[in-house]
């Protein structure tokens, strides 16, 4: 039902979200009869990821026939390709939940315009809670204003985050990330779908959420619910331009400061002196990590044996030191003059 006070376009994206969110109950009642597929390890899709995107394509474009999509399940092969608004879906975010039962899942739909995130809207089904944001507008829980939380205590703090499941992703970093973060907070949650870990941070009942290698339809909704509630949401160390970069941290201004010192160096964007830590740090947690395994500063440029070398120009400034991967047979006598080895 849309709402004269609403934003046409959230209204539009309301109704698409609720036809998902109908389609998700009505398979939830008998959620082992559903068809389901795997895309890689332990990354499922079901016919009702389909049917439900489906719904929302075809809701928005009924309405915007020149905007653009982008779609977890379809990609961009709907709506307009060069449109400046371009609606960003996960029709069914925490799939291997619903495939399980487990009633911790959404739908999650964003209007970006020329890039940036102006309307959202997530839809939790199974518990009938819509969060919904206009940009300048404020977020909204069903008919209340969201607010971040007030803790400003990180010890006091409840924090979301997603654990690594696919293949190639790292398992030791996220010891480490865990051992430095569960003595320091009242606790650490993994509910299984990002969307609503954000949209639960704008609503206060958790403190901050991280993850690392999420797709921007996992974040684009609720980075701007998180936002309109108060929140800072960026990468780890802090940069808001996020969107595509695979990492993210969403809090409460102050445990958002907070968060920043303690992930920085897990960050792909960290710098080397703090990937250094980090590996220092996997290594202490996890003793099986070997030393020779880590990453060290070179103060030339060093390149693979399938990569070209290119001299500089002299009146070109240095090249920059690049981080690079030194694997050691076995521990060497230094020579004489040489620094020994971090």
């Amino acid at each position: 039902m849309s709402s004269p006070n609403l934003h046409p376009m959230l209204n539009v994206a309301i109704k698409a979200a609720r036809a998902a969110g109908a389609i998700i109950n009505r398979a939830a009642l008998d959620v082992e009869a559903v068809r389901i597929s795997q895309k890689q390890v332990n990354d499922f899709v079901t016919e009702v990821d389909h049917a439900s995107e489906h719904a929302i394509i075809e809701t928005l474009l009924t309405a915007y026939p020149g905007h653009g999509i982008l779609a977890e399940e379809s990609g961009t092969q709907h709506g307009a390709k060069d449109s400046d608004y371009v609606w960003i879906i996960d029709p069914l975010d925490g799939t291997t939940n619903f495939i399980h039962g487990f009633p911790v899942y959404c739908v999650s739909i964003a209007l970006a315009v020329r890039g940036k995130i102006e309307q959202a809207v997530i839809y939790d089904p199974s518990r009938n809670d819509l969060f919904t944001a206009t940009k300048g507008r404020g977020a909204y829980m069903n008919d209340r204003r969201l607010r971040v939380s007030k803790r400003t205590r990180l010890h006091e703090c409840l924090i979301s985050t997603g654990f690594p499941f696919r293949t190639g992703d790292n398992f030791k970093q996220y010891l480490a990330i865990m051992a430095d973060l569960m003595p320091r907070a009242a606790g650490l949650r993994r509910p299984g779908a990002a969307a609503l870990d954000l949209a639960y941070v704008a609503a206060g009942f958790t403190d901050a959420f991280f993850e690392t290698g999420l797709n921007i339809w996992d974040v684009a909704a609720g980075s701007l619910i998180v936002t309109e509630a108060g929140g800072l949401i960026g990468n780890f160390t802090g940069e808001p331009d996020f969107l595509e970069q695979r990492e993210c941290l969403a809090g409460a201004p102050r445990i958002y400061g907070q968060l920043v010192p303690l992930l920085a160096k897990y960050s792909k964007f960290a710098s080397v002196d703090d990937k250094l830590r980090a590996s220092d740090r996997v290594r202490a947690v996890d003793p099986s990590v070997s030393a020779a395994d880590t990453y060290a500063r070179s103060t030339v440029d060093m390149v693979s044996d399938t990569e070209e070398t290119t001299e500089a120009p002299a009146d070109k400034a240095p090249v920059q030191r690049k981080l690079t991967r030194i694997r050691r047979e076995a521990p060497a006598t230094p020579a004489e003059g040489d620094a020994p080895a971090k």
